[in-house]
């Protein structure tokens, strides 16, 4: 058989094997170890395998993973999402919708200390949930709305995505988180609107809330002060040059422990459990990114990337019109696989066209954050839509992906906007010094 036939097996066989349940990471090594084997010799597959991991795991660029990743955990576990939930329904919840509308805007809040959508969703989804069922909100749009907001994390920096898209790319991870700021903050404004209109055509999907006074506002704000102090210290100093984005995530977790020690409300039992879900994600990271490495040299030897990139480019289109056959690949493989594993396996085949055609990797780089943010809502994956699952267990799992749906028709409209204006993702790394 031909390099380009065993490349195609293989590529049936790494869905296959994801169906089956097998670890994401472990798949994508297994796979790739056996089609370069073939394709090259098992003594050099048994080599690349084992180089791979070992680089991956030495690698001083990837431990900004667990510096980012470990102070979303301790702000977690230091109460920090509930006061921001609390401080943005003082502000927001008198409106009709108010307690999806106060979740949206702190799962924005929340995303600016933790890089993960699934962290994101179960930290708000835990502390909102409950008060929207208290209220008699609709299971759809209470469900969807957190499923949908979680995915702000992993757009309004600091981003996991973003880490290991710069890891790839050789991109600036600080012009990359700098670059999403402004995106993430316009798609929560969308969401906001998206709750509102909702809730305009039909009024009986959730009351109005209960008006707050000054004082309550006021009070409510100060639960805000820490979390905008610490995004401060990290994405000012990746804009002046003060951090690299290790040092950065290393002083945002140095920050938000002094906080929880600081409030009282840091446990050890918390802390504890923060370090636990540290490793554990972190680990889930570190192999799906050997595994997709292993992949990508088996795709590599098969000559599957260099066909379908010239494939595309050969495509009689203009350049943006190439671009939107790119998004739709995106869209509809991240229906079928992991986030981290559709970016790691992708990005080295569409990064050099789309830096061929003349587009901006950093712009690139967050046009595929919002992409992946539509994958970890669709069926039949849609991650962020089993945590919520795990949180509101009686909530049948189609309520919750009805509920997604006008979410990322709000999603659809960020790309769109972001391709027509570009310069809101590449104004701000303009202007910075790392």
């Amino acid at each position: 058989m031909s390099p380009v036939v065993i490349g195609i097996i293989g590529i049936v066989a790494l869905v296959v094997v994801f169906l089956l349940r097998m670890p994401v990471g472990f798949a994508m090594a297994f796979v790739g170890l056996v089609g370069f084997s073939l394709l090259v010799s098992p003594e050099a597959g048994l080599n690349i395998l084992a180089r791979d991991v070992f680089q991956t795991f030495s690698s001083y660029s990837l431990t900004v993973i667990p510096m980012f990743v470990f102070m979303g955990c301790i702000a977690s576990a230091s109460g920090i999402s509930r006061r921001l939930y609390e401080a943005s329904y003082s502000l927001l919840g008198r409106l009709r919708g108010g307690l999806a509308i106060a979740t949206v805007a702190a799962c924005a809040g929340f995303a600016a200390i933790c890089g993960s959508t699934n962290a994101t969703a179960a930290a708000m989804g835990k502390v909102s949930l409950p008060e929207m069922k208290r209220y008699h909100y609709d299971d759809s749009l209470a469900a969807g709305s957190v499923a949908a907001a979680g995915t702000l994390g992993i757009l309004i920096p600091p981003s996991t995505i973003f880490i290991v898209y710069g890891i790839m790319t050789e991109q600036s991870i600080g012009k990359l988180f700098i670059a999403g700021v402004f995106p993430g903050l316009i798609l929560a404004g969308l969401f906001i609107i998206t709750v509102s209109l909702v809730c305009w055509r039909n009024p009986s999907l959730a009351p109005a809330g209960t008006p707050t006074g000054w004082k309550e506002k006021i009070e409510g704000l100060a639960g805000v002060i820490e979390t905008l102090v610490l995004f401060a210290l990290v994405i000012i100093g990746l804009f002046l040059g003060w951090f690299s984005p290790t040092q950065a995530g290393g002083a945002g977790t140095a920050g938000a422990l002094l906080i929880g020690l600081v409030r009282g409300q840091l446990s050890w039992q918390g802390f504890l459990s923060a370090v636990k879900d540290s490793l554990r994600i972190t680990c889930m990271v570190m192999v799906i990114v050997a595994g997709a490495i292993v992949f990508g040299h088996f795709m590599a030897v098969a000559k599957i990337p260099l066909i379908l990139a010239d494939w595309v480019v050969s495509l009689p289109l203009p350049s943006m019109a190439i671009m939107g056959v790119i998004i739709i690949i995106y869209i509809i493989g991240g229906c079928f696989m992991d986030s981290l594993a559709m970016i790691t396996l992708t990005v080295p085949i569409f990064y050099p066209v789309v830096v061929a055609l003349g587009f901006d990797p950093i712009w690139f780089g967050v046009i595929i954050v919002l992409v992946t943010e539509m994958g970890v809502i669709t069926p039949p994956v849609g991650v962020n839509v089993y945590v919520i699952k795990g949180i509101a267990e009686d909530v049948p799992l189609e309520t919750i992906f009805k509920g997604i749906f006008p979410f990322l028709a709000a999603l659809i409209v960020m790309v769109a906007i972001l391709m027509l204006f570009p310069q809101i993702a590449t104004f701000l790394p303009s202007l910075t010094t790392y």
